[in-house]
This record gives C-alpha cells, structure tokens and sequence, in this order.
C-alpha cells in the first residue's frame, strides 16, 4: 500500500513539474534565441562593414603604385597582372582589374578578363569623372550584384586609366546559408543586394516576403515540430513562425534583415523536458530498490565509493604536487642554464676587455708624465688639456666595466620600454675588443628614429651578444671575415645577424639543446636553445637560414611597441 501511494504521489508531482517547467522553459529560450539572433545580426553587420571598409582604402593605395604607373605610361603590362595577383591574397578582394583611359582591361588578377572592354560600366565612367574613390553597385548577368570601389589613376595631372577593386559580397551568402536564418541585405531604395533565397535579390523585400512568407527550410522545420503545453499561439504555425529583426548597416543606407525560426526552443524545451521525465523515472526505479535493499547495505555501499574518491582524490593531490615540483625544478635550471651561459660569453671577453684596459691605462700613464712635465716647466694650461684627456679615458673605462658588470648580473622578467637600438650599441660595446681582434668588418644598417619594444633589455643584449659571438666563431681563421648587423621595424621589429662563414649544415637542429657544431670543449649546445627561449619569453621568434651568397643568417623577430598596445586593447 505504501509504495503505491509513493507511486502515485510522484506521478503527479511529475506532471506538475513537466506542466510548469514546461511554460518556464519556453519562455526563457525564446528569450534567449532573440538575444542569440540579436547578435547574430550584430556580426553579420560589423562582417560586412569591415569587408567594405578594407576594401575600399585599396584603390587609393594601388592608384600610388609607381610600377602600374609607369606600366600604364610605357603600355607595357607583362608583370602588372601578376602584381596585382600578388596584392589579391593578402587583400581577399574578389578581383582587381587596371583598365586604360579606353575602357579596355590591361591587367587583371583573372587573367581571363584582359583584353575585355568596360568603358560603359558605371565603375568606370563615375571614376573618370572624379578624383575620389566611387562606389557602384550593380547586378551581374546571373543576378547576383556586384560591389566595386574604383579610382582614377593620374600621373601628376595627367590621367591614365582606372582601378577597380570587386568586393567579393558572395562569401557572406555562402556563410549566411549554413545557419537556420534567412537573411537579406537591402540598400538605401529597400531593394534586396545579398540574401540566403537567391529568388529575393533584386526585389523589394515586401515583394520577397509575398512571393516567399516563410522560407521553405523554415515551413518544413515549423511543420515537424507540433505544439507542446500552454503558451504557445496558433501563429508560430503561419507568418509568425519565425522572428523578423532588422540592423542598420552603417554603409550607404544599408539595412540587414534575418528571419529566425523557433524550432530550436521547441528541441531544447523537450530535451530538458526528457530529462526532467527520466529522472523521475530513475528516481521511481531508485524508490523500488530501496524498499527492497537494507539501509545497512546502502550505508556500506556509500562508505566504500567514499573510501574509494578519497584515495583517488589524495593520490591525483600527490600527483599533482610532484608535477608542481618538478616544473619549479625545470624553471631554476633553465634559469641556471641562462646564467652560466652569460658567465661563459663573460669568460671569453675578458682577455679582450683586459688588453681594452690596458691600453687607457697606459696612456693615462703617459699623460700623467707629460702633465708633471708641463708643470715644472710652468705650462699649467697644456696641463689642464692632459689632465682632460685623463679624465675621458677614465670615463671609457668606466663604461666598459659598467656593460660587463650589468651583463654578468643575472635578468629577471623586468619587461620596460627600451629603444633596440640602445641595446644592439651595448652589446657591440662589449663585443667590441673580441671583434677587433678577429679584425672583422662591421657593418650596420639602424634607422634614425627610435625602435622600441617591450622586453628584458639584459635578456635582449644576452641574445645579441650570443648572436654575435657565434657568427665571430663561424668565421674564425677566414680571410676578410665581415658582419653585417640590419636592425628594421614595422609590425616586426627584426635584428639580422649575417656572417660570411661556411654556413649551416642542419639549420632545423641549430636551436635543439645540446646540439652543436663546435669542438668538443668550445661549447655545449646551449647557447642559442637558451637564446631561442628568451625570444619565445619576449612574444617573438628566432629563426635562422642560409644566406643567399653564403654564410648563415639569424633573425630575432619581436612584436614591435605599438602592435603590443594594439593587442592589448
């Protein structure tokens, strides 16, 4: 009696749970597919704006070309159609055609189209008109419209042809049809220009909408799914089956116009309602197993699966703190590593930077006799002049004592604002004497204005010193050895370090530890996989190649200051 009260009782709660959750959920997921739609609808816009936008600076730019230019002075057009090419990738334009002040096209990344002639499109006759860049807009022979920016391009006051940039709209359509909505796009006069149903382009949506109430995806979709409860009206099964939302595209005037379906609120609601309804029924399968098990069974049955979590819960903490461990192990010994590769570079310049001191104490020597000598011979003024120079020498030393104690102290993660360029003349100022010794040909191309990056400038120079040294090892024993040091910005702020030694044998192993082509006790392989982790540390990369007429190339490539910024707004 007993269990056929408690089965009953949960049979009505169950139906009244399902009833209410029933009306609750409904609601909820409606609201949250409107959001979901909203934006959706904000993507499709802000996609299409950024499209136009990116293309429409281009002609402006291509317009300034000096080599179409003076393709289109000369009408000498063999390698135009393949810059152009060259330009089509990186932009994602759908084309890009040069056309003659006839009409006729010249250059085209669609090799197919040279030759044709467009002297009576709009593209081209508003752009021969103005010295601006012109949109037009206009249906091609399949019915789908094509957007072009166009611009007249001059040689000083003289006009020579035109560029168009065809914007490739269709990718939008493509996208727009993997999705349950059906979108239009429809410009300033209300016509529809992009649409999910080709049958809608070139008419008004009004028109669209009478030929096509609901698109026959959606009616199929809305037809299979059927009522469930309360709530729910007789118009989801007509026109209003779906839900109509519009966003301005600010461009021209343009309007963007979806057409949600709700069938996915009517799966998700009887999804959770499924699992509402299995578990009552898994909890009327538990009330039956329990009124035919013992408490003392089911008590032992918790306490051991406790038992059990509990081992396992102290076993992964252990595992856990092991690997916490041995990763803290690893970072102090690529620490170490770090440190006692900058001691070694330390090692090998201090023969050289003891003859650099030398020689300034020599002459001071020198110029302390002198200066005793002018004295006594009451010169005091030709004193004061030896005395200067004392005093210069003194300053030179200090500076090549205070490069070697910053670069032996070890660096930490203190990133600054630091010019490169700063940092490149340090770590020459160091290398100095060991390059003057091997009687090496310095050359180097630095820009005049300010490199800055965000980055450890100890750690930086570390790389550079490391660079450095190893192209003065590479060429050891060469005749007329020469380094050429080329330091440019852009997104990229890129240091270049070229020897003319022999070259790499195996450039895709150069930065594995322990890899190294040095005599045994000259080097352990360490140096540039330390350096290769810094670089990494900073955001960038460091690679390395051949050059083209000998010798071996390594680049450090750095996020330069304002890519940075821009990254982190």
């Amino acid at each position: 009696m007993a269990a056929r009260i408690l089965i009953g009782v949960m049979t009505i709660v169950a139906v009244g749970v399902v009833f209410v959750a029933n009306g609750y959920l409904t609601d909820r997921f409606v609201e949250t597919t409107r959001q979901r739609a909203e934006l959706r609808q904000s993507l499709y816009a802000g996609a299409i704006l950024s499209e136009l936008q990116r293309n429409s600076v281009v002609p402006l730019l291509l317009a300034r070309d000096q080599t179409l230019i003076s393709a289109l002075n000369a009408r000498d057009f063999s390698a135009s159609s393949q810059r152009l090419i060259s330009y089509v990738d990186e932009i994602g334009a759908a084309s890009i055609r040069l056309l003659d002040m006839d009409g006729r096209t010249v250059a085209a990344t669609d090799r197919t189209q040279l030759g044709s002639l467009h002297a009576e499109k709009p593209f081209f006759t508003e752009a021969i008109d103005t010295t601006d860049t012109v949109f037009t807009l206009a249906p091609n022979e399949t019915g789908a419209y094509e957007a072009n920016f166009s611009r007249l391009v001059r040689d000083g006051t003289m006009p020579l042809g035109v560029l168009q940039v065809q914007v490739d709209l269709a990718q939008f359509e493509s996208r727009w049809r993997g999705t349950t909505a059906a979108v239009a796009v429809t410009d300033a006069g209300g016509t529809v220009i992009l649409s999910t149903e080709p049958r809608w382009r070139g008419k008004s949506l009004e028109e669209a909408l009478d030929q096509m109430p609901v698109p026959s995806a959606l009616e199929r979709a809305l037809a299979s799914t059927g009522a469930f409860g309360p709530g729910l009206e007789d118009g989801w099964f007509s026109s209003a089956a779906f839900m109509q939302m519009e966003a301005r595209v600010p461009f021209r005037g343009w309007r963007l116009v979806s057409f949600t379906s709700y069938e996915s609120v009517r799966e998700r609601v009887n999804g959770v309602l499924a699992l509402i309804i299995m578990g009552f029924a898994l909890a009327l399968a538990l009330g039956f197993y329990l009124l035919n098990r013992r408490s003392t069974l089911r008590s032992l049955l918790f306490q051991r699966e406790s038992v059990a979590l509990r081992r396992l819960n102290d076993r992964l903490s252990r595992e856990i703190a092991e690997r916490k461990r041995v990763q803290e192990e690893l970072k102090e010994t690529e620490q170490s590593l770090a440190q006692s590769s900058k001691l070694a570079a330390l090692g090998e310049m201090s023969a050289a930077v003891s003859h650099e001191l030398n020689q300034p104490l020599a002459a001071m020597k020198t110029y302390l006799a002198g200066a005793r000598l002018l004295l006594q011979r009451r010169r005091p003024e030709e004193a004061l002049s030896s005395f200067q120079r004392i005093d210069d020498l003194i300053d030179r030393m200090g500076a090549i004592t205070r490069q070697l104690k910053s670069y032996a102290r070890k660096g930490g993660e203190a990133f600054e604002r630091i010019d490169v360029r700063e940092a490149l003349a340090a770590a020459l100022t160091l290398m100095e004497p060991q390059m003057r010794q091997s009687r090496v040909r310095l050359t180097q191309a630095v820009p005049d204005h300010p490199v800055e990056v965000m980055a450890d400038r100890l750690r930086l120079e570390q790389v550079i010193i490391n660079l450095v040294r190893n192209a003065l090892d590479a060429m050891e024993g060469m005749e007329d050895p020469e380094l050429d040091l080329l330091l440019t910005a852009g997104e990229e702020v890129v240091i270049a370090v070229r020897d003319t030694g022999p070259g790499l044998a195996e450039p895709e192993k150069l930065f594995e530890p322990f890899y190294t082509t040095k005599k045994p006790g000259e080097g352990v392989g360490l140096g540039l996989a330390i350096s290769s982790g810094i670089v990494s540390d900073h955001g960038g990369r460091l690679t390395a190649r051949n050059g083209q007429t000998g010798g071996a190339v390594f680049e450090v490539r750095l996020p330069a200051l304002e890519t940075r910024l821009d990254a982190a707004e």
